[in-house]
C-alpha cells in the first residue's frame, strides 16, 4: 500500500509541476488579448495592453507560486 501511495503522490506532483509552463504562457496571452481589445474600443493604445499584460504576468506568477507550494506540501506530507 505504501508503494502505491508513494507512486500516486509522485504522479500528482508531476502533474502539478507540468502545469507551470502553461500558466506562465496563458496569463500574459489573455492579458494581451484583453488589452488589445480594450485599446481598440477605447482608443487608449498602448496603455491597456501594457496594464493587462502586466496583470497577466502577476496572475501567472501567483498561480505558479501556489502550485509550487502545493507540490512542496504534498512532498512534505509524504515524508512524514
Amino acid at each position: 500500500m505504501t508503494k502505491e501511495k508513494d507512486r500516486m503522490t509522485g504522479l500528482r506532483q508531476i502533474s502539478l509541476l507540468t502545469a507551470i509552463p502553461a500558466l506562465l504562457v496563458i496569463g500574459p496571452l489573455i492579458g494581451l488579448w484583453v488589452g488589445r481589445y480594450l485599446d481598440g474600443r477605447l482608443g487608449t493604445e498602448p496603455y491597456m495592453l501594457v496594464l493587462f499584460v502586466a496583470l497577466g504576468f502577476v496572475a501567472s506568477g501567483r498561480e505558479t507560486w501556489k502550485l509550487i507550494k502545493l507540490a512542496s506540501d504534498t512532498e512534505a506530507g509524504n515524508k512524514k
